[in-house]
């Protein structure tokens, strides 16, 4: 029993999430691959917004995906959100935190566009006060 108690206290505290390896090379890998697929779609970015060899209406729309492949790149090699059983409550709190800020933005969104439908014109009002 004692034996147990022991082991127990020779183990390292650990966030969740964390692994146990203590060796630098395989993170350092990690993040300078991170790194290396930041810098590139970066400048796949940057490129696709200043070239003509890209049809124009869809310059936006390959911008979003780029964005957003870049937005998985910074959660998997720097933030370290997976979909393992130990990871579960930092996806769950990202999900929560993206429903917030949809919730936010989208409800901002929609009042100032009705605000601006429902809203008298300017020279309305003017022409109300004459």
């Amino acid at each position: 029993m004692s034996e147990q108690i022991d082991h127990l206290h020779d183990r390292p505290d650990l966030a969740p999430g964390d692994e146990e390896e203590v060796r630098i090379g395989p993170r350092l890998l990690g993040y300078a691959t991170g790194l290396g697929l930041s810098v590139l779609l970066t400048a796949t970015s940057f490129f696709i917004a200043g070239t003509d060899l890209v049809w124009q209406p869809s310059i936006p729309v390959a911008l979003v995906v780029l964005a957003i492949a870049q937005m998985g790149v910074h959660l998997v090699f720097f933030l370290h959100i997976t979909t393992g059983p130990d990871n579960t409550n930092n996806v769950m709190a990202l999900a929560f935190g993206l429903l917030i800020v949809f919730l936010v933005v989208g409800g901002s969104l929609w009042i100032m566009s009705h605000l601006n439908h429902n809203m008298m014109p300017m020279d309305q009002i003017m022409q109300m006060e004459r």
